[in-house]
């Protein structure tokens, strides 16, 4: 409860400029769903989606099928708010990601800076679990977080960085590392963060 309590707090108390993961023009997770060629009815989520601009862009592109996942409230009143009638098309799920349950399988499943502030090693199991028990077979995975020459902390909290070795070993057993790759995040403030990416394609014959 206490991380929601943060998360609800920031989003209640600051706007989109004066917090650092804000990317108006996601062209990171875009790219990859145009060069895996992703169907327009493909179920996509999108985890800690914040004030939601990826599903903005996708609605742009004609995408159908799109589920954004935030632990706060707030964050996603702002995205229905700033998408009037279209806020209609999109499923908004409010939860913790590690006790997220769908029935829904997922074709594309995007992660920019949420697996990070998972720092426990049960949390980050958990994680795993849900993702495989939700991703059709072949199903793609953008995973987004700090690299080592990344931030330590974001919004005040503690997070865990990642190279692409560890990125890649915490995901072996069903998933297979299609490219990895680090990323300067330009901040709202000017600032530059480092990001590592890996793009993953899921396949339980892996494990």
């Amino acid at each position: 409860m206490q991380t929601k309590t943060h998360w609800e707090k920031v989003f209640a108390t600051k706007h989109a400029n004066e917090v650092s993961w804000t990317q108006e023009n996601p062209t990171t997770v875009m790219a990859f769903m145009e060069e895996i060629g992703l169907d327009k009815n493909a179920n996509i989520i999108d985890i800690g989606s914040g004030e939601s601009f990826l599903a903005e862009k996708l609605l742009d592109k004609g995408f159908k099928n799109i589920w954004v996942l935030d632990i706060s409230e707030n964050a996603l009143t702002k995205a229905k708010e700033r998408l009037g009638e279209r806020a209609n098309l999109i499923h908004w799920v409010v939860s913790d990601i590690t006790e997220f349950e769908s029935d829904i399988k997922f074709d594309f499943w995007n992660d920019r800076a949420v697996f990070h502030f998972l720092t426990d090693e049960k949390q980050v199991e958990k994680y795993i679990s849900i993702i495989e028990n939700t991703m059709n077979e072949n199903g793609y995975f953008l995973l987004g977080t700090f690299s080592e020459n990344g931030p330590e902390k974001c919004s005040g909290l503690c997070i865990k960085q990642y190279s692409e070795t560890a990125m890649k070993t915490a995901f072996h057993k069903n998933f297979e590392a299609l490219n990895c790759f680090t990323e300067d995040h330009k901040t709202p403030f000017n600032t530059i963060q480092n990001f590592q990416f890996c793009k993953f394609q899921f396949n339980k014959l892996l494990g």
